[in-house]
């Protein structure tokens, strides 16, 4: 019998250059989208897939993110006595969540160094990874649909978008063949971050991923790649080939609604979107925006 997965795997010690002066004293992943940090998105998208045991691969000058999960006394305390249980909510909401673990990166050597740091808490079980620049929205179905293909396949999956060939160059691309879903490939091969000249196809790896933990003994030995890190890609690609017992690597093909919180005009991007879809506060800031957006036209 298949072993339920319950545990994802959030790197979260990137320094968040992109975003200073903001990042220079908070964690780039508690940014705020909307009213509630990047972070707080992924950890929900996890806890909704039914991955209640979360670990994140943190670094220095991180705490924030503990604290951000953990309770504050003395705010509940405040609220409680206001009889503001609106925000009391809000606040345990992020407390309540999954059961929070965290470990340091280290030396920072790339994603596959940062997922091989959770070795010793995920043992010998699959677990999902998720990154947090991506959010995905909760309307539409992702994590959930990897999971249920690697069970039924027992093999390491990957999240793919369709982007435009100009930008692949931004991502991992991946080579792929049909299957018998239409919605999965059979990924055949990777490339990290390749020219769009030489890239096999426009299938972007995005940030998540459901694996198997012969990734782990994989990227033990895998060495430095592109940017002298070590690269999940360069696993993953291993794993794609016919070695006995990876099972192969599969991509799901994502046609939902992302959010890419990576860089600053598609954080700006995201806060937009996010707000407008808002029931609370989308009917009041759509039609500024439109006000707004259409006053263009007359400078």
């Amino acid at each position: 019998m298949t072993q339920r997965i319950t545990k994802a795997v959030i790197p979260a010690a990137g320094l968040g250059t992109r975003f200073l002066p903001a990042t220079k004293a908070m964690p780039k992943e508690m940014l705020p989208v909307v009213d509630k940090p990047a972070i707080q998105y992924v950890v929900e998208e996890a806890v909704r897939a039914g991955l209640t045991d979360v670990l994140m691969i943190t670094g220095r000058n991180k705490n924030a993110l503990e604290n951000h999960f953990d309770r504050v006394t003395e705010l509940e305390y405040t609220l409680e006595a206001k009889g503001d249980t609106a925000k009391l909510q809000k606040v345990n909401e992020s407390t309540d969540l999954a059961d929070m673990h965290y470990v340091r990166q280290g030396d920072p050597r790339g994603l596959g160094h940062a997922v091989l740091r959770a070795r010793m808490h995920v043992n010998e079980q699959p677990f999902a990874v998720l990154l947090g620049d991506d959010i995905i929205d909760e309307r539409d179905v992702l994590l959930t649909r990897m999971l249920e293909e690697q069970e039924k396949r027992d093999a390491s999956i990957v999240a793919l978008l369709e982007v435009d060939p100009e930008s692949i160059h931004l991502y991992g691309a991946a080579a792929v063949e049909p299957t018998e879903e239409a919605d999965v490939v059979r990924i055949t091969g990777l490339v990290e971050k390749p020219a769009k000249e030489v890239a096999p196809s426009n299938y972007a790896v995005i940030g998540r991923y459901v694996l198997k933990p012969l990734v782990f003994d994989i990227l033990e030995h895998t060495h430095p790649g592109k940017g002298g890190e070590i690269q999940l890609t360069d696993a993953l690609m291993e794993m794609a080939g016919d070695v006995e017992g990876t099972g192969g690597v599969y991509g799901v093909v994502f046609r939902g609604r992302r959010y890419d919180t990576g860089d600053k005009l598609d954080y700006i991007k995201a806060v937009v979107q996010l707000a407008a879809d808002r029931d609370d506060l989308g009917p009041e800031f759509k039609p500024w925006l439109a006000e707004y957006v259409a006053g263009f036209d007359r400078i």
